[in-house]
């Protein structure tokens, strides 16, 4: 039997994070039929399936459970070690990988931007979505998330700049429904839930004058992205409650009418974090203080 090498357990990991070969293919940098005959090799030497296949998905068999669930914390011990030998270099030159939801990567935007040009030598790969992933394991450096998401075992940076949330409805809903005037007037089945990268329902928070107030959404209608529940708001379903950013163009615009302004007040932003087990790369090590002079800009520009 041959050796397994790290790119094999790595297009298993990736296969495994994405459920498709095709976006496996393409996180590895190569074609879907490479990537097939690798695996097929892979599975030949181990005398087993790792992956169910049909038209439309790909899923884990049990083995390919198992396999996945001893290999992946080897594999990204195996990251780290060649992280940390790649960051005796003097001048940054590995690949920063980093995984945020849409509007932290929005607001590291000219950050990033900033990094490479000051270091011309590195590539970052910034990946954008909603659920929130296990860095490590899942073969990042950094993450970007708001400030008061819990995250086990990493050391957490703040960005400095503040968020807000938004309440809004459309003119039109407005036409047949009478404009709340605190929490408590909002119709529950009126409202837009979504959900959390985490699964749970996302409770909408209002703070005025040292009242708390908790609201959760009864809607029919339930997402778990933003982008699709503004556009139900544009359509005038119901209310939404969104991160001021995300709907401050439709709101200038008079196409979405902010509600309960008052009772939205700045709230803690985003932070980047990564792992406290390990030496950061060259990479992070080169971005955290770019982030840390971000962060300072804002506050005294606050």
């Amino acid at each position: 039997m041959r050796d397994t090498g790290l790119r094999e357990l790595e297009a298993v990991l990736a296969i495994a994070r994405h459920g498709s070969f095709r976006a496996a293919a393409l996180d590895r940098g190569m074609s879907t039929t490479a990537l097939s005959h690798t695996i097929g090799r892979l599975e030949a030497d181990l005398g087993g399936r790792l992956f169910n296949q049909t038209a439309r998905s790909v899923s884990l068999t049990d083995t390919g459970r198992d396999f996945v669930g001893r290999t992946s914390p080897a594999v990204a011990e195996i990251r780290a070690a060649m992280d940390a030998a790649r960051s005796q270099r003097e001048t940054p030159s590995d690949l920063l990988r980093i995984n945020a939801s849409v509007q932290g990567a929005r607001q590291i935007a000219p950050l990033m931007l900033e990094f490479l040009r000051r270091y011309p030598e590195v590539q970052v790969d910034l990946v954008t979505e909603g659920r929130l992933v296990g860095i490590v394991g899942e073969g990042y450096d950094l993450g970007i998330r708001p400030a008061d998401l819990e995250r086990r075992d990493m050391i957490a940076l703040p960005l400095g700049q503040p968020q807000r949330y938004a309440v809004v409805a459309a003119p039109t809903w407005l036409k047949t429904h009478t404009a709340p005037m605190s929490p408590a007037d909002l119709p529950a089945q009126e409202c837009i839930r979504v959900h959390l990268p985490n699964g749970a329902l996302f409770r909408w928070q209002f703070e005025r004058d040292g009242e708390v107030v908790q609201f959760e959404a009864k809607e029919r209608l339930t997402l778990d992205e933003a982008s699709i529940a503004r556009v139900a708001v544009l359509d005038g379903i119901g209310v939404g409650f969104f991160v001021e950013q995300d709907v401050v163009d439709d709101i200038s615009r008079g196409h979405l009418i902010r509600l309960l302004e008052d009772w939205t007040p700045p709230r803690a932003g985003f932070c980047s974090y990564y792992p406290g087990r390990r030496d950061p790369s060259a990479g992070v090590a080169a971005f955290l203080p770019l982030a840390r002079n971000m962060a300072t800009r804002h506050a005294q520009s606050g």
